[in-house]
């Protein structure tokens, strides 16, 4: 039986004590809450209201079909920015101090089709613990078996050309997640290293928060509006392709890019470094300056920062942000960064033709020390 994957801190490193103690010491000399602020609030209103406004717009046919198509394509983002923007941070307890808040904002997962409880194993305890290590974080299985995301992985020559055809699974990311990712994670044994031993609601609360998502985004649709079969396929098929190409790109720029290393333990192996110094060298941040980011991705352009401090808010991630690059400095941690979302880009392009390349086995120990290096 595999043991528990630990991280072994030899080296006693010294690095999260002190970004920790520098951030804490920045909320307290300026009397900031680590919580959401006046300029969180006020985002969080529009994307929900502008989300109910564009839905409602939608259903009621205001506007001719091909209004009616764009506004299907911005409802579609949308959804990725509720998830990024507000979700996210209330799944996170980064919110509020206040648990029911949390709980109430982190419903709106659900009804952008998401499943929360699955969404609190895969993502906040397996991925955050165990980031870009193969065979554990689950956020690598981009689309298995149509992209190869680590050396590890067996080569097919179709791989060749993932740097293209990617970006055309990733706008299926939303159908993949809403239809078939959830239920697969929630029956499966085990989710990494997570044991399923689902409690009873759960079973009732995913089919029955899938069926209100079907509801509200097939059903009513299809019955409300006066549209074809075909017309409402495009619009949801538009829809969709907009949240799941935001989704898929976001998420892929923190963490696939050509900075980042992906550690390949052997069974019963351990990491040897401290976890945040693990962080440090699997994470990404891109267009960390940029408000225009921040205010769309909620943050996940400073994931560096969300990866360290998931218990703060991310409004306030840029702030601290020139505190945990000083301090990385300081320890001979790499902070990795690209300046802007295009060179982000290009980074994850290069990094998936780097591993649509075959590797031969003489030089598979090869690359796993550089990665390691890095």
């Amino acid at each position: 039986m595999q043991s528990p994957l630990k991280f072994i801190d030899s080296n006693n490193s010294s690095f999260f004590l002190a970004v920790r103690k520098r951030v804490d010491q920045y909320f307290e000399s300026n009397g900031i809450s680590k919580r959401a602020n006046t300029s969180m609030i006020a985002k969080t209103v529009f994307y929900i209201v502008s989300f109910v406004a564009l839905y409602l717009l939608i259903l009621l046919q205001v506007f001719p079909l091909y209004i009616t198509f764009i506004l299907a394509i911005a409802l579609g983002m949308n959804m990725a920015f509720i998830g990024f923007n507000i979700c996210h941070d209330a799944l996170h307890g980064s919110y509020s101090s206040k648990s029911w808040v949390n709980k109430s904002l982190g419903f709106f997962f659900n009804i952008i089709g998401a499943n929360v409880y699955i969404w609190n194993i895969t993502h906040n305890k397996i991925h955050h613990t165990y980031t870009n290590i193969v065979d554990h974080d689950g956020d690598l299985e981009v689309a298995p078996g149509m992209v190869r995301v680590s050396p590890k992985e067996e080569y097919k020559p179709i791989y060749r050309y993932q740097h293209i055809y990617a970006f055309f699974l990733y706008a299926l990311a939303s159908i993949s997640w809403f239809f078939r990712k959830d239920y697969v994670k929630f029956f499966q044994k085990k989710i990494g290293q997570h044991e399923n031993n689902h409690p009873k609601i759960e079973y009732f609360n995913l089919f029955f928060y899938k069926l209100l998502y079907y509801t509200l985004f097939i059903i009513l649709p299809l019955v409300v509006m006066d549209i074809t079969w075909w017309q409402y396929l495009i619009g949801f098929l538009a829809l969709n392709f907009a949240e799941g190409l935001v989704l898929g790109l976001v998420f892929q720029l923190a963490h696939l890019v050509e900075q980042t290393s992906f550690p390949q333990p052997e069974e019963n192996e351990n990491i040897e470094e401290a976890w945040a110094e693990h962080q440090m060298r699997t994470t990404a941040n891109f267009s960390r300056k940029s408000k225009l980011a921040t205010f769309l991705c909620g943050g996940l352009n400073c994931q560096v920062e969300h990866h360290l401090f998931p218990k703060i808010c991310h409004i306030h991630y840029p702030a601290i942000s020139d505190i945990v690059k000083e301090t990385a400095l300081e320890h001979n941690l790499p902070y990795h960064e690209n300046e802007t979302f295009f060179t982000a880009l290009r980074s994850h392009s290069n990094f998936l033709k780097k591993m649509g390349r075959p590797v031969s086995s003489s030089k598979r120990e090869e690359v796993k020390s550089l990665q390691e290096q890095i």
